[in-house]
């Protein structure tokens, strides 16, 4: 009776803990298209050309799936040169590949670098294309912003991806992901293709 007893209370300690998590990252992933949705109806912080701001209401995301979230396994490469990033102008970004996150997804082994910004924020970037690219998605690919890995692990949240300015009007230049950062699945999340 005992054991049984200490089974359920463990069970329910688990159960409770997995559907906090789950609020949490709801709640974070809600907030993110939130926040981006109030900076796109912001006159001074959208990219929007006014053509387009005249008509916009939101963004359009793909629904979110815990899925897309993601625990990677993460090596930092300290001994990295920094190198030129292209982008979609003939202006270079100075970039220095960071470390290299290791997941699995849908039962695939894939692979994903993280790069740092050598002359701007320090936050960490990873660039990607996937399989979305050029049709449900922003053909030139997707970023998001990383925290800083612990103990050797790093999540990826999908969800969270969002496209580059350029995506929303002509006059930004944005770093287009190198290819050794192209995903042959398809990751149906974050912000979707605008027009």
């Amino acid at each position: 009776m005992k054991k049984t007893l200490l089974f359920l209370i463990i069970s329910l300690t688990i159960l409770s803990c997995k559907q906090k998590t789950e609020a949490k990252y709801l709640s974070d992933a809600k907030d993110f298209q939130y926040k981006m949705n109030i900076e796109f109806a912001d006159k001074q912080s959208s990219p929007l050309t006014d053509e387009d701001f005249t008509k916009f209401s939101s963004l359009h995301f793909f629904p979110i799936q815990e899925k897309y979230s993601v625990k990677a396994t993460f090596k930092h490469t300290p001994d990295e040169k920094p190198f030129d990033m292209l982008t979609t102008t003939s202006r270079l970004a100075k970039y220095v590949k960071y470390g290299v996150a290791n997941f699995k997804f849908n039962g695939k082994d894939l692979k994903l670098n993280v790069y740092q910004n050598v002359e701007g924020e320090k936050h960490l970037f990873l660039p990607y294309f996937d399989k979305t690219s050029g049709k449900e998605s922003y053909s030139g690919g997707k970023y998001i912003e990383l925290e800083n890995p612990k103990d050797g692990f790093i999540t990826i949240d999908f969800n969270q991806s969002y496209n580059p300015y350029c995506a929303y009007n002509e006059k930004y230049s944005c770093p287009i992901p190198p290819d050794e950062n192209r995903l042959d699945v398809a990751i149906k999340a974050g912000v979707m293709k605008y027009h």
